[in-house]
């Protein structure tokens, strides 16, 4: 018999590559989702289950199985999630699928056999609360839930997945598991990324729980548990309506058990216990209560511990806020991060917009671009040819902006956003630096630059257009590019801001490691000091970072504060470097959180975050 077929190297790279996003599982691009993903939503079945089989089949971890064979056979190369994840990642992950399907043929091609995987006598308990095709234990299926990208945590196989459509086959499976003496995960969305939802037993994966209730009057959505931000908000903005979301891909109720859901919304609507009226659960005896029953948990309150899930939220019944028609995104730029972050708060204190955020050159250039290179060279142009360090993004009304404008010398508004976005190529040229020279002041150059008489100007250098902006991506992908920055929402800061597609685009390098700390905005000193030794650990261990973002919350009295590290996922030795960061970063904060009030890691409210912000904002 010939050899056996080896996917290449090259490939497999590729496919190790995968960043767990699950941003292929929601249709962000109006592109349709990937149909053997839709039609069978394990996540073996969506591009990121086939990254992970290539993965696992190319190491020999797990072998080509009935359903390695099924789902390999189901993609039809389609190219969706091309365009899917290039617009995140700007991976390509169609040659992880064509080589798979070349694999597969070469396989059946030599005569050899698929595995076939015997039934047990546990999976048929579980057949029957679910269905047959909704559960297995299948090394293929099993392996595409098995491990993510957090570089402290190994590859744990569970021993069964299985994927229920009511609360009542929630609580038959924990009855089951109680009595099997299996243990159990509970999986939204699979957009984790800290190697907390993995098991040797059973994985509960929600993704058939879909429901989404609209209660107009009262200003709710009652969601499933597998329903997503993206899916959500899409719902709400239909209605005109708005929700506090996280991250597109993750979901509703997940993100607000496990970190209490902010966003530079959070100014405005809170987070923990403010996003929502009540929730259920399922615990883990299989009882089931509602958090405003009197003789349920108190989930409302906090412990600065790191604790367990109170159960398995089952629905949550979420708050929905109005918004106006005469809504625009700003953004305000600043030479200095204190300066940003002093603005920031006193529009949160004076009650001025509702989204804020503090964002730097790394955010604001890898928001924008299309590619890794050019954000690349647009960061310099921002912080060296414009003076631009920090930006204030805000999303007000026509009060609040007209206010803003009253306070500050420039701002960028939404026309200005859109031309300097679909410019962005041209922006990188820096051929209107010649121009700037022949100003002679003491002023920063964006304020120069960014005058409404500046405007006709911009537009002639820049030609900006969603043929000029496709110019930064590979040129197969030009026409749909072009076709998607046609759209007007694309380069809507109101729009981006509610739906966060372009979020994900931080990990586009490597492996986003966030930092995420609650901090007092009136210490800008405590501010800086974390900044500063969030950096100086970092450059110790040869670990890529930078500042994130920085949001206010109550009226300016707190904020939310993102640092981030950036490792390769794939390389051992970046996460021997993140474990030797780690044993520096933990007792700094938890120093500076006994030492400094309002200093409070995310770490400590994971898994609390139905309870009140004033128990960790204030404690």
């Amino acid at each position: 018999m010939d050899r056996e077929p080896a996917i290449p190297e090259e490939i497999r790279q590729i496919a190790a590559q995968c960043r767990h996003y699950a941003m292929c599982k929601i249709d962000f691009l109006e592109t349709g989702l990937c149909p053997p993903g839709e039609a069978r939503p394990y996540v073996s079945f969506f591009p990121q289950g086939r990254m992970d089989l290539c993965d696992g089949l190319a190491k020999g971890i797990i072998p080509l199985t009935e359903a390695a064979a099924e789902i390999i056979s189901s993609c039809n190369l389609c190219g969706r999630c091309d365009k899917q994840c290039h617009f995140v990642t700007g991976m390509r992950p169609m040659r992880v699928m064509a080589a798979l399907k070349e694999y597969l043929d070469v396989y059946l091609r030599q005569g050899r056999k698929v595995v076939k995987i015997e039934e047990d006598e546990r999976l048929r308990a579980l057949r029957k609360i679910v269905g047959k095709e909704w559960a297995s234990n299948d090394p293929a299926v099993l392996f595409t839930y098995a491990n993510d990208p957090f570089p402290l945590a190994s590859i744990r196989m569970p021993r069964y997945v299985a994927l229920p459509e009511k609360r009542d086959e929630i609580v038959r499976m924990i009855q089951w598991a109680g009595d099997s003496g299996v243990p159990y995960i509970v999986r939204g969305n699979g957009g984790s990324v800290f190697g907390f939802v993995f098991t040797d037993g059973l994985v509960i994966d929600l993704n058939r729980m879909k429901g989404i209730e609209i209660d107009p009057d009262n200003w709710l959505a009652r969601v499933e548990p597998g329903v997503t931000s993206f899916e959500l908000q899409k719902k709400a903005a239909a209605r005109g309506l708005r929700v506090n979301t996280a991250e597109p891909a993750a979901t509703v109720c997940g993100n607000i058990v496990c970190t209490g859901t902010f966003s530079t919304w959070a100014n405005v609507y809170g987070v923990g216990a403010d996003n929502f009226v009540d929730m259920e659960f399922v615990n883990s005896r299989g009882d089931v209560f509602r958090l405003n029953d009197k003789s349920s948990p108190n989930v409302f309150s906090f412990e600065h511990a790191v604790l367990p899930s109170p159960g398995i939220c089952t629905s949550a019944s979420v708050k929905m806020h109005p918004t106006t028609n005469d809504e625009e995104g700003i953004l305000v730029p600043f030479p200095s991060f204190s300066q940003a972050v002093s603005f920031a708060r006193d529009l949160s204190r004076r009650r001025i917009g509702l989204a804020v955020g503090v964002l730097g050159g790394h955010y604001l250039s890898t928001f924008m671009s299309p590619s890794a290179e050019l954000a690349g060279r647009i960061r310099p142009v921002l912080e060296e040819a414009l003076g631009i360090e920090y930006m204030v993004f805000v999303v007000g009304d026509s009060y609040a902006r007209s206010a803003i404008a009253g306070m500050v010398p420039a701002v960028i508004d939404n026309r200005l956003f859109r031309i300097l976005m679909l410019g962005l190529p041209r922006l990188a040229h820096r051929q209107w630096e010649e121009f700037l020279r022949g100003f002679e002041t003491d002023r920063y150059p964006y304020e120069i630059l960014f005058k409404e008489e500046m405007i006709p100007f911009l537009e002639a250098i820049l030609s900006p257009s969603p043929e000029t902006f496709a110019e930064a991506v590979d040129e197969d992908l030009w026409e749909f590019y072009a076709r998607l920055y046609r759209r007007s929402h694309m380069t809507d800061l109101v729009w981006l801001n509610m739906f966060r597609i372009i979020s994900s685009r931080m990990s586009r390098n490597k492996h986003m490691f966030a930092f995420l700390i609650y901090v007092p905005l009136n210490r800008m000193d405590v501010i800086q000091h974390i900044v500063d030794e969030f950096k100086r650990i970092g450059d110790r261990h040869s670990i890529s970072n930078d500042y994130g973002f920085l949001t206010p919350l109550d009226l300016g009295k707190r904020g939310i504060l993102e640092y981030d590290y950036y490792i390769d996922h794939t390389d051992p030795s970046e996460s021997v470097k993140i474990a030797k960061a780690m044993i520096e970063i933990e007792p700094m904060l938890d120093g500076l959180s006994a030492s400094v009030k309002g200093v409070k890691s995310l770490k400590y409210i994971f898994s609390q975050g139905c309870s009140r912000k004033e128990s960790w904002l204030y404690t």
